[in-house]
């Protein structure tokens, strides 16, 4: 807001525009055709308020306000430089015919819409995968492009041209900003679910390995989840929002002081956050109850298992290993695969649950995967297989890449070079 600071009123100005900027510009976006543009808009229509709010008193509608304010501007923006560029004589003309000034009071109509359609926009399968993550956190988020870099450790130059290069095959592809129709609105929303998850798992490891960033990405992607369950209450949309709520409420007892990995069943669950954990079993039930839940809602079925037992040794093993078998059959991965395993050696024991993951080691990719390496180090180390789990340890080791799972990791092996065998 520069120099319009000071005060109470400033202050709640200033908040109004924070909470109103991801609606108000992705109106501005479709109003004027052009992300600059729209972007642009949005500071003059911020500055406006800051000059005309204090002395004509809050509007009805500040969202439509803005709206308003930012189109009036970024048209007379336009028509200014119209001689030097006769191009932009011809989009004021355009963007006047074509698109209807907002009624002050049809603020609760247009932004819920036109968020979606930004959401969709980011996410299109036209773009770069990496892309869709970096343009849905500048555009639709509103983090800034040193944000965005910052959080993938990446230098904000690159970054700005990743988002840059984004903008420009939208506008050389005409992608439409809008919905997709209804035969292409289930696959488009698992690009954008895909996105947002990406989002949180990369918040997730940034605090894993204590990474610097100036966004909370996980934070970041539990808002948008958010919104859209809000937006587009699909089964799946609530589904992952679960999910993500249910990963960080347990985000206080993941990591010791020290900065090393605390495994599930060693966690202080009196850390957990039970409000976040109540929100995400009720959609969890909700979306188990609709049409259309996928995978994203088993995953979540599962992290909820866990944290509606009061300890780890209350845990349902059977409902788990039944819920993996069900994500096997719907979305089959060497991760399920992984996870499955582990869930049969807790309901049957080590040696039923090694002999799968033996068998999973056995073929594919697994071998490289480190958390199968540590799953088969334990379970080896419960059958008093101390040779075998020491080698399946060093090589989780070597295929660690975070800090503060290779501490657990050299931990739980050092322990183990130094002690006898641990039965089942």
């Amino acid at each position: 807001m520069g120099e319009y600071t000071a005060g109470p009123l400033q202050a709640a100005i200033e908040g109004i525009c924070r909470a109103e900027a991801r609606w108000v510009k992705a109106t501005l976006i479709r109003l004027l055709g052009d992300f600059d543009l729209a972007e642009a808009a949005l500071r003059e229509a911020f500055l406006a308020a800051a000059r005309q709010w204090p002395c004509d008193g809050l509007p009805s509608s500040p969202r439509a306000w803005l709206v308003c304010a930012g189109r009036s501007r970024a048209l007379g923006r336009l028509r200014e430089r119209a001689h030097l560029e006769p191009a932009l004589a011809k989009l004021a003309r355009h963007i006047e015919t074509g698109a209807r000034e907002p009624e002050v009071d049809a603020d609760a109509e247009f932004p819920a819409e036109d968020r979606l359609r930004l959401i969709f926009l980011c996410c299109h399968p036209a773009l770069p995968a990496q892309a869709r993550v970096a343009l849905t956190l500048r555009e639709a988020c509103g983090l800034s492009t040193a944000e965005v870099a910052a959080a993938f450790l990446t230098p904000a130059s690159t970054m700005a041209q990743r988002i840059a290069r984004a903008r420009k095959r939208i506008r050389a592809l005409g992608l439409p900003y809008e919905l997709p129709p209804p035969g292409e609105l289930a696959g488009r929303l698992e690009l954008v679910l895909q996105v947002i998850h990406q989002m949180f798992d990369a918040g997730c490891l940034a605090s894993a390995a204590t990474a610097p960033a100036s966004a909370d990405l996980a934070i970041e992607a539990i808002g948008l989840g958010r919104e859209l369950a809000e937006l587009l209450p699909e089964a799946e949309v609530r589904g992952l929002l679960a999910l993500m709520l249910l990963t960080e409420a347990h985000r206080p007892a993941r990591t010791t002081p020290q900065g090393e990995a605390v495994p599930l069943a060693e966690q202080d669950r009196s850390r957990w956050d039970a409000l976040l954990i109540a929100e995400a079993c009720v959609l969890v039930d909700e979306a188990l109850g609709s049409r259309g839940c996928g995978r994203y809602t088993l995953q979540a079925a599962i992290v909820a298992v866990h944290a509606e037992a009061a300890c780890a040794a209350d845990t349902d093993w059977a409902q788990i290993v039944d819920l993996y078998d069900a994500l096997l059959r719907l979305a089959p991965s060497p991760v399920v695969e992984l996870n499955r395993a582990v869930a049969v050696a807790m309901r049957d024991g080590s040696g039923a649950g090694l002999a799968l993951l033996d068998a999973l080691l056995g073929h594919g990719e697994a071998g490289a995967y480190g958390p199968a390496q540590a799953a088969q180090a334990e379970l080896c180390r419960r059958l008093g297989r101390i040779e075998e789990a020491c080698a399946a340890y060093r090589r989780a080791l070597d295929l660690s890449r975070h800090a503060a799972e290779r501490r657990f990791l050299a931990r739980r092996l050092q322990a183990l070079e130094s002690a006898g065998p641990v039965n089942d």
